[in-house]
């Protein structure tokens, strides 16, 4: 991992269902992470996707910069004044040495170079700068849901994955975090959905992107007969969860 990889665009063709699907981060999350940062003045959300956690620390900060390789995830990603986005790697990002707080990657450093992102944390964040590796793990509905949804994921998408994803299921325990390293809140990622805003949720998965470009089948829709049985009237809201995890390093 010496060299910037080029940026391999898993995302670009999912962004509106990105912006539209992928669930927020709760707000206890952002709040956390301001208090252990050493200021509140810029917070970069690094690989921000379509925006949802420049949003939640965007309440807690004078400024998030956010930063994405994908342009059309940049295009598309939710506006707030205090947030400014940016088209840039998360290798080579743009921002001033010592200039941010607080740098955020949320679900998304499995992508990156690992090596020369830390690199480029070190280079932006202040002294004493707080870097927060943020990933949630596999959804949860009820025991016949979650067993039907872990069979499409695992046994018919699974060779379908990009090999980074292997990282993220790992909860980022595989790669190395050469910062010292602090204590991290257990939290909980939940949204009350209805089955058409699962069905959004599952069709943001790159492995059924790859699926279908690749076989000219839709894997997805001899699922959903079973999918509706499982979960009666299409309307009623149920509760999912993601268990959350943090990676929590300061920059000496």
């Amino acid at each position: 991992m010496g060299e910037v990889n080029v940026f391999a665009d898993h995302f670009s063709a999912l962004a509106e269902g990105y912006r539209q699907y992928r669930p927020d981060y709760p707000r206890r999350l952002w709040y956390e992470l301001s208090q252990r940062a050493p200021g509140r003045n810029i917070a970069w959300d690094c690989g921000c996707g379509s925006g949802q956690a420049a949003l939640g620390l965007a309440e807690f900060f004078g400024r998030v910069m956010a930063t994405d390789a994908s342009a059309e995830q940049i295009a598309r990603a939710r506006r707030q004044s205090k947030v400014t986005y940016r088209v840039a790697l998360a290798e080579a990002s743009g921002l001033a040495d010592a200039e941010v707080d607080l740098a955020v990657v949320a679900q998304a450093l499995h992508w990156f170079d690992v090596e020369a992102f830390y690199r480029e944390a070190r280079r932006v964040l202040v002294p004493g700068g707080l870097l927060a590796v943020v990933g949630y793990g596999w959804l949860s509905v009820n025991p016949p849901i979650d067993r039907l949804l872990h069979h499409f994921y695992a046994g018919i998408l699974g060779p379908w994955w990009p090999p980074e994803r292997r990282i993220l299921d790992q909860g980022y325990r595989t790669l190395p975090f050469p910062f010292p390293e602090l204590s991290a809140p257990r939290l909980t990622l939940r949204a009350e959905w209805d089955l058409s805003q699962l069905r959004g949720y599952l069709e943001t998965w790159s492995a059924l992107k790859n699926y279908r470009s690749s076989q000219g089948s839709d894997p997805l829709a001899p699922l959903l007969p079973a999918l509706v049985r499982l979960w009666g009237d299409p309307r009623r809201k149920r509760l999912v969860t993601w268990p959350l995890f943090l990676r929590l390093g300061r920059v000496d």
